[in-house]
This record gives C-alpha cells, sequence and structure tokens, in this order.
C-alpha cells in the first residue's frame, strides 16, 4: 500500500534533475520568482523576498509533503546544476489518487523545452511508483506557453473554468493590477502515456534519497 505522503525523490531525465528544493537555492529561486512573466500568470507575492523563499523552502514546503497534500521539485540542468525551475504537486487527494501539477520555469532556460520534460517525468513517477489515477494542470486562457506544455506531454483539455484565474498586468505606474480571466483544465491519465514514443518516451528514472548512500 502506497503511503498518503510524497516520498523525498530524485528523477532524472536525459537533460534535468528533479529533487527537493535546498537553502543553496534561495538566490536563484528569488530571481525567478520575481520575473515578469511569473507575475504576471501566478500569485506569488510581489516582490518575492529571500526571506520568504527561504520559509517556502525550509517550511512551507516540508510541510506540505509531510501533510501529503504536495510536493515542490527544483528543477536542474544534469550537466551545469543550474536552477531551470520548479515543478509543483498540489491538492493531492489520495482517495481518488489525482494532484493537480504546475510548473514555473526561469527566463534563460525558457523554449528549450525543459518544462515538458520535467512534467513528463514527474507524471510518470507519479502515475508508476506513487500509483497516481490522474494529474491536473490548469492553465490561464491567454497563457498559451503553459498551454503548449499541456499539449506536448499529451494533456487532454477538458473544459474551461470561467472567471476562475486571477492573472496580473502592470499599470502605468509600473505597479500590477488583478484582471479575471478564465481558466483551462486539462488532464493526464495514466493510458495517456501507455504506447507514447519519440524523445518524450521512458525519459525518467527515479531514485528516493533515502536510498542514497
Amino acid at each position: 500500500m502506497t503511503s498518503s505522503t510524497f516520498p523525498n525523490i530524485s528523477i532524472s531525465t536525459e537533460r534535468l534533475v528533479l529533487r527537493p528544493l535546498d537553502e543553496d537555492d534561495v538566490p536563484a529561486l528569488t530571481e525567478m520568482m520575481n520575473d515578469e512573466q511569473v507575475a504576471a500568470w501566478t500569485d506569488v507575492p510581489r516582490p518575492f523576498t529571500e526571506t520568504a523563499v527561504r520559509t517556502w523552502i525550509t517550511e512551507e514546503s516540508p510541510a506540505e509533503r509531510m501533510a501529503g497534500r504536495g510536493l515542490d521539485l527544483a528543477v536542474t540542468e544534469f550537466l551545469t546544476q543550474r536552477l531551470v525551475g520548479v515543478i509543483r504537486l498540489t491538492g493531492t487527494d489520495w482517495h481518488i489518487r489525482s494532484t493537480e501539477l504546475s510548473y514555473i520555469v526561469a527566463p534563460w532556460a525558457r523554449g528549450e523545452g525543459y518544462a515538458s520534460e520535467a512534467a513528463l517525468a514527474t507524471a510518470q513517477w507519479l502515475f508508476g511508483d506513487q500509483k497516481l489515477e490522474r494529474v491536473e494542470l490548469r492553465t490561464a486562457a491567454d497563457n498559451t506557453a503553459s498551454q503548449q506544455v499541456a499539449q506536448k506531454i499529451g494533456c487532454i483539455s477538458e473544459g474551461v473554468l470561467r472567471n476562475a484565474c486571477i492573472a496580473h498586468v502592470r499599470t502605468e505606474d509600473g505597479g500590477w493590477t488583478d484582471v479575471r480571466t478564465d481558466f483551462i483544465v486539462w488532464s493526464l491519465l495514466p493510458e495517456d502515456l501507455e504506447g507514447g514514443s519519440g524523445p518524450l518516451a521512458d525519459t525518467g528514472e527515479f531514485t528516493t534519497l533515502s536510498d542514497w548512500s
């Protein structure tokens, strides 16, 4: 019987290593979370201070993992160990074996296919190792880059949650204002990945950190 908490996990792909967030990630993570695109499409605090990032890494993220509600993974380049982005699992329901997946990619790493590579490897691990039956993604109606990731990994668009998303746009004085928009809901089921081919198939290798000596 799989436990209802996520393990400390490392997932390796051809180009990436997904691992738990570490305090060494604070500077790079702070810079990434204060990027304009991240501020526009997520509800992160603006500005997102180093203190807040450190609290997220050392307190909030471990608490979510231990409670079984979610998991945050740093996405790093295999060769350089540079922080590419973050994969987040939230709202996990162990009874229906479902979780919501989201991703943030650093500005310098966009356009390289890193988000889809990391998201697919995470989904493969969730379906295989954790025996989940559904991964859900929600993308803002105008966030085409995020929608392309969902399509690339094989997600099925299920419908629209009208007026359910708050995005953010710059004001003339340099501040931010909230704008309501729709969420597009996507899902990925185990059978959606079966029989896959090409560079995104079978990318994941998993190691629980407790296995490391």
